[in-house]
């Protein structure tokens, strides 16, 4: 009687675990498919993060893969070719294409940060460290024409310092590889975005020593594009991703910086979730994350001020053209 009881209970608990995965793939085979390109992972991106282990994309039908793609062009290039639907990066990307003639060129159609995410690690030691510090020095900059190294040229520009002449910036050093490249020994300087920069200094290869989103102030630094095509077509998914993104931001608005690192731990399993509260608490005393995923035209046309300071763009172009709006 006792084995009967057993073999009917493993029964039931089989029945159990048969009728949760066809469930399952029910609820999954509602889910449109969308592969984002995303140009780095970072703690700067929280808020997608959030809305990816919240369920806010599922909650908007939609099953969202986030696949690394180092390098705003190499995130273009999969846009372009149909490898992904929707990439992110800075959205000087947007124009470079527009210029090219590409016929079915980007558009924005949602921001995610507003300041740059990177901060400045120095090889020694810096008290009180001014912009001042940097003249004469070699600085591990990232990509020529990528948003991390225009935004640079335009916080120094803007602070009185000329980045041809004053500073020499190593622009030779693919985003992906800047952080060995440091560690190796290459540059006094570097720009590292979190938790590369907090992991550089506790390993002992250098020093943070500012915060380059709070010397810049409000740039439109990372957003999220897709093909002018892909959005005609898919207006819903479109408005959708918007939203679950929109209840990302809401989130990290809302809640406490341990609250976002224990939702986003998964993502940086080689943190300790502590750091990671730091990290995101540093984000946030920066007021890194905007209130909306609005891409407005004012930051459309300070992007374009940024790229004509770097000497990237000749003429601005028109917002309506590459930015999606209702």
């Amino acid at each position: 009687m006792k084995k009967k009881l057993i073999v009917i209970f493993s029964f039931i608990i089989l029945l159990v675990i048969i009728f949760g995965v066809l469930l399952n793939n029910k609820k999954d085979s509602n889910l449109k498919k969308i592969r984002v390109a995303e140009v780095a992972h970072s703690v700067f991106y929280a808020p997608s993060y959030v809305s990816l282990h919240k369920g806010f994309f599922e909650d908007y039908g939609l099953d969202v893969e986030f696949i690394l793609t180092p390098g705003a062009d190499k995130v273009t290039a999969a846009v372009l070719s149909n490898d992904v639907e929707i990439g992110f990066s800075g959205s000087e990307t947007t124009i470079y294409v527009y210029n090219q003639g590409e016929k079915d060129y980007l558009k924005t159609f949602a921001g995610l940060t507003q300041k740059d995410g990177s901060f400045i690690v120095s090889r020694e030691k810096i008290d009180n460290f001014k912009l001042e510090d940097l003249k004469g020095k070699n600085y591990i900059a990232g990509r020529v024409g990528g948003m991390p190294e225009m935004t640079l040229e335009y916080i120094l520009t803007k602070n009185g310092i000329n980045p041809k002449t004053d500073i020499n910036l190593d622009t030779s050093v693919a985003f992906s590889a800047m952080q060995g490249a440091f560690i190796g020994g290459t540059g006094d300087f570097v720009s590292l975005f979190e938790p590369n920069a907090t992991a550089v200094e506790q390993e002992g290869y250098g020093f943070i020593v500012a915060s380059l989103g709070e010397l810049g102030g409000t740039v439109p630094y990372t957003a999220y594009n897709a093909r002018s095509s892909y959005i005609e077509e898919n207006p819903d998914i479109i408005e959708n991703f918007i939203k679950a993104i929109q209840k990302g931001l809401d989130y990290v608005h809302s809640h406490t910086s341990m609250e976002i690192a224990e939702v986003i731990k998964d993502e940086f399993p080689d943190t300790g979730i502590s750091d990671l509260a730091t990290v995101i608490e540093r984000y946030k005393s920066v007021d890194t994350w905007p209130a909306t995923t609005e891409f407005t035209e004012e930051s459309f046309d300070h992007l374009q001020d940024i790229m004509i300071n770097a000497g990237e763009l000749k003429e601005k172009v028109n917002y309506k053209d590459l930015v999606y709006t209702k």
